[in-house]
């Protein structure tokens, strides 16, 4: 997802709805693995987890999509994943590449896993759609989910602004989310330490091909800071 114009510059169109997420990605289906599948930054970012952790390791897959590359590279390195998606048309296929893993259709919104139930977490450009004060409170529940000394990885477009009206793979919809600078503070908030932050251009693939700057980090547990 590229950054953002303002409505009517290439942008949202008068007569045009902005989508919820489930209806855009209930629309894309595989045609968002074919066009994103290809990140080289992605798939080095997913190795750094899968080296650094122990075998076995529980992991949640926050907005899993199909289950490629993250879900099927972690349960090949046999570790025990657990994918959410509020998409069915995603998570069909996601079950059927990635038998090893368990897989939920569900709003990322709702997820409220344990404290220290899982070992990671990972959160690959799954928040965009969701308004800034709710990825508050979901980064805040998914970093008190880790283990101590847990891992987090969270990838996202760095675009600072609230319900901007954005065309996403010809797809109306309204974009959510903080500057690099405020996705590492946010991270650090919630008790995260950036052990690692990649940012690079990626141009994905087929006919919405437009270069857009991703912003990739990568956390572990460490102490929420005080109010």
């Amino acid at each position: 997802m590229r950054p953002p114009r303002p409505r009517g510059e290439a942008g949202v169109t008068d007569g045009q709805r902005p989508r919820a997420a489930r209806e855009v990605f209930d629309a894309l289906g595989v045609a968002y693995e074919e066009a994103y599948g290809s990140s080289p930054t992605h798939r080095r970012s997913v190795e750094w987890l899968t080296a650094r952790l122990a075998p076995r390791s529980r992991v949640l897959d926050v907005g899993c999509g199909t289950g490629r590359p993250t879900a099927r590279a972690l349960a090949d390195a046999g570790h025990l994943v657990v994918g959410v998606d509020v998409s069915p048309v995603m998570v069909e296929p996601a079950t059927r590449a990635v038998p090893d893993a368990v897989f939920r259709c569900a709003d990322v919104r709702d997820v409220s896993p344990a404290e220290g139930a899982y070992d990671a977490v990972c959160v690959y450009f799954s928040l965009s759609q969701v308004r800034r004060r709710e990825q508050i409170d979901l980064m805040g529940r998914l970093a008190g989910s880790l283990s101590p000394s847990g891992l987090l990885v969270w990838a996202t477009v760095p675009v600072d602004g609230e319900d901007v009206e954005h065309v996403f793979m010809g797809h109306p919809v309204r974009v959510c989310g903080f500057s690099a600078r405020g996705c590492v503070a946010l991270a650090e908030d919630v008790g995260l330490r950036v052990l690692e932050r990649l940012e690079t251009v990626f141009t994905p693939a087929g006919p919405f091909a437009e270069p857009e700057p991703q912003l990739f980090l990568h956390c572990r547990r460490g102490a929420r800071r005080p109010v």
